[in-house]
């Protein structure tokens, strides 16, 4: 295998503690940070805080005893992946990200869809419900809620087969 870049899922404010385990244990390990206002009352000022809450990039080829020492690092979960194993990270990306925190341009995150976007699935059993954007509910899963005689109904559908309509219809 040749190493590639991993998303490690961390444990609640544990990124900065994986990052320094992991970097302890001379692998390459990256957490994309911003600065931010904080928001205590008593004072306002700048921290550093990372980019992807809950999540650390490490680079690996994912040998046995490597991936051993990645996931037994204090505040690992997981490695991101799906049925068929981890899922790699492609190096542009990366790089992509190191040059948007190194820059001092502010860097917007967010989901693709509001609580309340008028939505419509445009794939799958569901093709052509138009409803409302209720949640994220993980693994790349959206709840929409329809409104019909008065009454609601919620489905989840894969994100991909959602679009967001425009304000106009």
């Amino acid at each position: 295998m040749h190493a590639a870049w991993y998303v490690l899922h961390t444990r609640s404010r544990f990124e900065q503690v994986v990052f320094d385990g992991l970097n302890g244990k001379s692998l390459e390990v990256f957490l994309p940070k911003i600065t931010v206002m904080s928001k205590r009352r008593d004072r306002r000022k700048k921290i550093r805080v990372p980019l992807f809450s809950g999540y650390v990039f490490t680079r690996s080829d994912l040998n046995p005893l490597e991936r051993l020492e990645i996931v037994k690092t204090m505040g690992v979960v997981r490695i991101i992946g799906n049925k068929d194993g981890p899922i790699s990270v492609p190096d542009e990306a990366i790089d992509s990200l190191r040059i948007m925190v190194d820059g001092d341009n502010p860097v917007e995150t967010g989901t693709r869809f509001r609580k309340g976007d008028r939505v419509m699935v445009v794939e799958g059993p569901f093709a052509g419900v138009i409803g409302i954007f209720v949640r994220y509910r993980g693994f790349g899963r959206v709840v929409v809620a329809i409104e019909a005689l008065g009454q609601h109904a919620a489905v989840s559908v894969p994100e991909e087969h959602v679009e967001r309509l425009p304000d106009i219809v």
